[in-house]
C-alpha cells in the first residue's frame, strides 16, 4: 500500500495512505451498480410516460425528459463527492475519499474538474445509454473517453501519488478514509467556562496550524511515534517563543484547548 507524506509549516510529515487499486475498483463498481439500478428504474418510468403520453409531448420534449431522467447519473459522483466530503457510496463502503493535495478537503472547483475527466465513469454508461434509449450514435464518442480511461490506468499505476488525469488537473487525491494525521479531525474539545488559558499565544496560529498540532497529536498516540511530537511541540515553542518545561503530549493539548477556549469564549 502506498505511503503519502504531506509537508507542514511545523517541519513534520504527515503520513497518508493511498487507495489501493482493487479497493478504488470495488469502489467504483458498486457505484456503477447502483447507477444501472437507478437506470432500469428510470427507463421504466419513462417507458411508462412515454406510452401514456405519446400523443400529447413532442419529439423534442421526449429528448428532455430522457436527458433529465440520465443527470443522475452524469452528475452522480461529482454531487456525491461534494456534499459527501469526498466520498461516494462505494467509496463510503471501501473507506476511501478524496482530498485535496494538502490532505484537506477538496474545493468545490476541484470535484468539479475531477469529475469532468471521469472517463471511466462516462464509457460503460454511454453505452448502456446507447442500446436503452437507441441513441447509437453516441458511441461514435467512446473513442475519446477510451483514451482518457487508458490513460487513468497508467497514471494510477506508476503515479507515486496513484493520481488519474482528473486528480491531476484538479489536485486531488484518493486515499483511505481514515489516515494517520488526517486534517479534517475535528480540532473540537469541551473547555469549561472556568478555564484559564495558558499560553495565549496560541492565537498566533493559523487554523490548518492547529488541524496539523491535532493531527501530530492523534498520530503519536496511534502508533507510539513519540518523537514526532517531541519535534512538533520544539518547534512550536520557538515558533511561539514559550518557555516551557511540559512533556510534549500535554504542551501540544494545552495549546488545543487553549485555542478552543480562546477562539470561542475568549
Amino acid at each position: 500500500m502506498g505511503k503519502i507524506f504531506i509537508p507542514t509549516s511545523f517541519n513534520i510529515d504527515l503520513e497518508f495512505e493511498s487507495a489501493p487499486f482493487h479497493t478504488r475498483m470495488i469502489a467504483w463498481i458498486i457505484d456503477f451498480v447502483l447507477q444501472i439500478f437507478y437506470i432500469i428504474i428510470a427507463y421504466n418510468v419513462y417507458a411508462s410516460a412515454a406510452g401514456n403520453y405519446a400523443r400529447n409531448i413532442s419529439g423534442y420534449d421526449m429528448w428532455a425528459l430522457q436527458l433529465i431522467i440520465l443527470l443522475p447519473v452524469f452528475t452522480y459522483h461529482f454531487f456525491c463527492e461534494l456534499f459527501w466530503n469526498g466520498q461516494s457510496v462505494g467509496k463510503k463502503l471501501l473507506g476511501i475519499r478524496v482530498v485535496n493535495d494538502n490532505g484537506g478537503k477538496a474545493a468545490p472547483g476541484q470535484y468539479m474538474i475531477r469529475w469532468l475527466l471521469r472517463s471511466s465513469d462516462l464509457s460503460i454508461p454511454i453505452i448502456i445509454i446507447a442500446i436503452v434509449f437507441g441513441w447509437i450514435g453516441a458511441l461514435k464518442a467512446l473513442w475519446i473517453t477510451t483514451l482518457m480511461f487508458v490513460a487513468d490506468l497508467v497514471l494510477v499505476a506508476v503515479h507515486k501519488k496513484s493520481k488519474r488525469l482528473g486528480d491531476l488537473a484538479a489536485g486531488t487525491l484518493l486515499i483511505k478514509a481514515n489516515p494517520k494525521g488526517n486534517l479534517e479531525d475535528t480540532i473540537f474539545m469541551e473547555v469549561s467556562d472556568s478555564y484559564v488559558p495558558v499560553f495565549p499565544q496560541v492565537m498566533r496560529l493559523s487554523d490548518r496550524d492547529i488541524n496539523t498540532i491535532k493531527g501530530i497529536l492523534d498520530t503519536g498516540r496511534q502508533t507510539g511515534h513519540i518523537q514526532m511530537v517531541e519535534n512538533a511541540s520544539v518547534r512550536v515553542k520557538n515558533v511561539l517563543a514559550i518557555q516551557s518545561t511540559m512533556p510534549a503530549f500535554d504542551f501540544l493539548d494545552t495549546l488545543l484547548k487553549d485555542y478552543n477556549y480562546l477562539s470561542t469564549k475568549g
